[in-house]
């Protein structure tokens, strides 16, 4: 399986574990920064970490602060790998973009049609910084 993204935020490439949530989520007070965990008892997914996988985002739920976890989560070197989202999200993104602008290295975040997430459930999906995804089995 092979598709290319749109890049919302270049960064670098890298390789992971597919983590497709099946619910959106509120990166304040349902990511912990300094694990990578998911923290929110009521996501589907509480208790996986997102540290090193490449993410699939079907949605997020609004906080001004989710930008300033997912700073928290770069700075401590658990961010995922890469972020794929189907649609943007401008407050998520920014903790990206600020994250760059310290001068630390960041995940490439892409955007991708949701109906696609399904492809990359389980699978190891390699990012590239041009957005190109391939699954590695």
């Amino acid at each position: 399986m092979s598709a290319v993204a749109e890049i919302l935020v270049p960064g670098s490439g890298g390789e992971g574990l597919a983590l497709v949530l099946m619910a959106p989520i509120s990166f304040w007070g349902g990511v912990d920064p300094k694990s990578g965990r998911i923290a929110d008892v009521r996501h589907p997914q509480h208790g996986e970490t997102i540290s090193g996988r490449v993410l699939f985002l079907p949605g997020t739920i609004g906080s001004s602060s989710a930008s300033a976890v997912l700073m928290e989560l770069v700075h401590n070197g658990h961010a995922p790998t890469a972020l794929v989202l189907h649609e943007p999200d401008a407050i998520l993104l920014l903790g990206l973009i600020v994250a760059r602008e310290m001068g630390w290295p960041t995940p490439v975040a892409l955007r991708l049609r949701r109906d696609a997430f399904e492809a990359y459930r389980g699978k190891r999906v390699s990012v590239a910084a041009d957005g190109a995804l391939t699954t590695a089995s």
